[in-house]
């Protein structure tokens, strides 16, 4: 039996992978959410007691939760974590894109 399906590998970022615009951002955003969803989970805190530890509104951490994350920028995202006593540490890269980088591999081979 043949299977009728092609293997692909993917970039490591699913919003890049399915065309997002600004799929960096909603990658880290994605990321930061996960670490603020599992920090409520580990400390079993409901989204009201959240509220009472951090003051932030408990319909944040519900909206966070529901991954309904394009109102929220990259800072409030780590403020909301750093209230909930987590270390942050970011690293950011910088590469070029694919397509950029096939020109200027094209160039040097031409």
């Amino acid at each position: 039996m043949e299977d009728d399906f092609e293997l692909i590998r993917g970039s490591g970022n699913v919003f890049r992978d399915f065309g997002r615009p600004n799929a960096n951002v909603e990658q880290a955003r994605a990321i930061l959410a996960a670490k603020i969803i599992r920090t409520l989970d580990e400390r079993g805190l409901s989204t009201r007691e959240a509220e009472r530890l951090t003051g932030v509104s408990h319909s944040e951490f519900s909206r966070i939760r529901n991954a309904r994350l394009r109102h929220f920028t990259l800072d409030r995202m780590i403020t909301i974590l750093e209230k909930l006593d987590e270390d942050i540490e970011v690293d950011i890269t910088f590469r070029p894109r694919n397509s950029l980088q096939q020109a200027l591999q094209q160039e040097i081979i031409a």
